[in-house]
């Protein structure tokens, strides 16, 4: 008689429940309130004194209980953080997302804290007041809880904990282990009885200290009151039992673990950083077959083909109906029409800056209004495409800053962008996006560089991975005629162009600061830099590069001198080493391939001569990931420098950092090589 009531109690939610935990006996890495004096001073962190803040501990824990007919995850935290410097005292600031869905949100209760300073030798501490703690909205399913820690100074020590209780057994907490400030612990446990499956996602580049599982149980306290079986028609008594699934304890632990830092050409720190993510795969209730929970790509193909804001507005394009139609007139070749339409979306509506997946409402009121999100922008697109008469279908994704696309981790949430893709004859075909008002058709933003994405057919079965691959390049090209006089002024006329993903770049530059400013942020840096006549070519000629051609001259000495040293590459080449650390552990993501050309053609003044040719150079990188050419020409009285530099992968591993920081030193070094003129005797 138990077993069939225990089930229906599962399942019908109908019990009050206690539940006690018998996971995870080991000590615990922190005590709150407890804090170790030697801290307070600073002899313990000469390893870390370049960094604003330091976490000392921070540890978590989830297990659950059963609550008022559900199971619930109860997440504890306590965390310890010294501030080593004012840059520090933003770590004071704790935000704690709650995520909430209808009438139903994460609690968090139990908050404390106390900041300690050392006050004449005395240890001073003082309470965390509940003035201090705030509400905020983040997104339409999450609010922050945000609390600031009391008369924070260099050298405090701050330290909380609080509990988070949440229905939503499928939002189990995540742990991150890694900080943008140096973790000397970071330690998190989860109690998970067998009716729960999550998968388990480890990310980063850190080892573990520590990495424990094993079996026992928890027990569960149940009591209901009486009720009708709907079966029999009889009433069955109150009562309770106790009930003991078996339960998986975990720990992870990771000790000394160094500051995640941005470095250049990378996506988001978020993507790299050592942290563990949960995600409920299915639930095995007593008596009861295994239920899958985990999402598949194809049900969330057909949700977002289902939704009002997404699928249903590919149809709603019928309002440019004229406009289309003139354009198909004008342009029967696929490509043409494409083009076409894409001009007149992008013209039509403005992007705002704001990335979604879902349209803000109806296209003809967002063409209306002449400005939109993303979504807005280019699901029109793919009506106006469909109008048009062409094979346009949405294509999700995740931006670069917005994190890599995990294909085998089936979440909506991994999305937070889309744009449109055109089936062409002949097996063609070409991703299109419109919120880029000075980029070609067929030129995905910089943003939307990161990997792949999912594009989304009617017949779902049809849906598949595509590759966001640049068609463009980063590409600079300067030919520079350049005369020198015995003074060592110098003069000279340069053809320069902008092309691909620096185009783009520039000609936004270009709008932003008009021409004249634009010219004299040129001479920034560059001292005694006159530049009297400059033409700008192709402004709104998006396909074409940007091209500037101008004049410039510097003056020299007084006089005549002997020696004349020219360092031309200095104004025009590559300045600096982006790379400046010996190793990185993730890779270097330039978003795309890389291409710059300089030419300079130098006519020397009179009776000089160079008094040494630099050698030439010619650097690989392995695998044929890129080259640099180096090489200077005399003539008679004349000099020729040309420089090559490029890189033809948008991607490089950790494993070939240490080949591109080298490349680029070998780069900079004769870039920055100086050129000797000598008065002949």
């Amino acid at each position: 008689m138990m077993q069939p009531l225990l089930r229906r109690l599962f399942l019908a939610g109908i019990c009050s429940v206690a539940a006690v935990s018998l996971a995870q006996a080991q000590a615990e890495p922190i005590k709150f309130g407890k804090i170790d004096e030697r801290d307070l001073t600073g002899q313990n962190f000469v390893a870390d004194s370049a960094a604003p803040a330091v976490v000392l501990c921070d540890f978590g824990r989830s297990i659950f209980d059963y609550n008022e007919g559900q199971f619930r995850v109860i997440f504890e935290r306590v965390a310890r953080i010294k501030i080593l410097k004012k840059a520090g005292y933003e770590y004071a600031t704790v935000k704690v997302p709650l995520y909430h869905r209808g009438t139903t949100e994460e609690k968090m209760s139990g908050l404390r804290g106390f900041t300690y300073n050392l006050v004449n030798g005395q240890v001073v501490k003082e309470k965390l007041n509940s003035e201090s703690v705030f509400r905020e909205v983040s997104s339409p399913n999450v609010n922050i809880r945000k609390f600031t820690m009391p008369n924070v100074r260099e050298g405090s020590i701050i330290e909380f904990t609080y509990t988070v209780a949440s229905e939503f057994t499928f939002n189990f907490q995540d742990w991150s282990f890694q900080s943008d400030i140096p973790v000397r612990w970071s330690e998190y446990r989860a109690a998970i009885p067998e009716y729960f499956d999550y998968k388990m996602l480890m990310q980063g580049y850190e080892p573990l200290e520590v990495q424990e599982r094993n079996e026992g149980v928890t027990q569960y306290s149940i009591r209901w009151s009486s009720s009708m079986d709907v079966r029999t028609g009889e009433r069955e008594s109150g009562g309770s039992t106790v009930v003991t699934p078996r339960v998986t304890n975990y720990r992870w632990a990771m000790k000394n673990v160094p500051a995640m830092r941005e470095e250049p050409y990378m996506t988001t720190t978020d993507d790299y950083v050592s942290k563990i993510d949960f995600e409920l795969a299915g639930i095995k209730w007593p008596e009861q077959p295994y239920k899958p929970v985990a999402n598949s790509w194809d049900k969330i193909d057909r949700e977002l083909l289902n939704e009002d804001n997404f699928g249903a507005q590919f149809s709603r394009g019928g309002f440019l109906k004229e406009q289309v139609a003139a354009l198909v007139a004008k342009h029967p070749e696929p490509a043409q029409r494409v083009a076409a339409v894409h001009d007149l979306v992008r013209s039509a509506v403005k992007y705002n800056g704001n990335n979604g997946l879902l349209s803000s409402g109806n296209l003809r009121r967002i063409y209306d209004q002449k400005s939109g999100s993303s979504a807005d922008v280019n699901l029109l697109l793919i009506a106006a495409l469909r109008e048009a008469g062409l094979k346009a279908n949405p294509v999700v994704l995740s931006t670069r800053s917005h994190g890599r696309m995990e294909t085998n981790v089936p979440l909506l949430s991994r999305f937070n962008y889309v744009l449109a893709h055109v089936a062409l004859p002949e097996g063609k075909e070409m991703l299109v996006d419109a919120t880029e008002e000075m980029a070609p058709c067929g030129m995905l933003p910089y943003r939307c560089l990161n990997g792949v994405g999912r594009l989304v057919m009617s017949k779902t079965e049809e849906s598949r991975w595509v590759e966001l691959k640049p068609a463009d390049r980063l590409l600079t090209y300067r030919q520079i005629n350049l005369t020198v006089d015995e003074k060592g002024g110098m003069s000279g006329q340069v053809h320069q162009e902008h092309g691909g993903y620096l185009a783009l770049n520039q000609r936004e530059k270009l709008r932003k600061l008009g021409e004249k400013k634009y010219v004299e942020e040129m001479t920034t840096g560059h001292e005694g830099w006159s530049i009297p006549k400059y033409t700008f070519k192709e402004r709104d000629i998006f396909h074409k590069p940007l091209t500037l051609e101008y004049d410039f001259a510097t003056t020299g000495s007084d006089t005549p001198v002997g020696t004349i040293y020219l360092n031309p590459l200095r104004y025009f080449g590559t300045d600096k080493n982006p790379f400046l650390h010996e190793d990185r552990r993730f890779p270097v993501d330039f978003g795309t391939a890389l291409d710059e050309t300089i030419m300079v053609n130098i006519k020397l003044p009179a009776g000089y001569e160079l008094e040494e040719t630099p050698k030439g150079l010619a650097v690989e990188l392995p695998e044929g990931g890129g080259r640099f050419i180096y090489n200077v020409q005399p003539g008679a009285g004349t000099l020729q420098i040309i420089s090559r530099m490029s890189l033809v992968r948008p991607v490089y591993s950790a494993e070939e950092y240490a080949y591109l920081r080298e490349f680029f030193t070998h780069v900079i070094t004769k870039q920055g090589e100086k050129l000797v003129l000598k008065k002949k005797a």
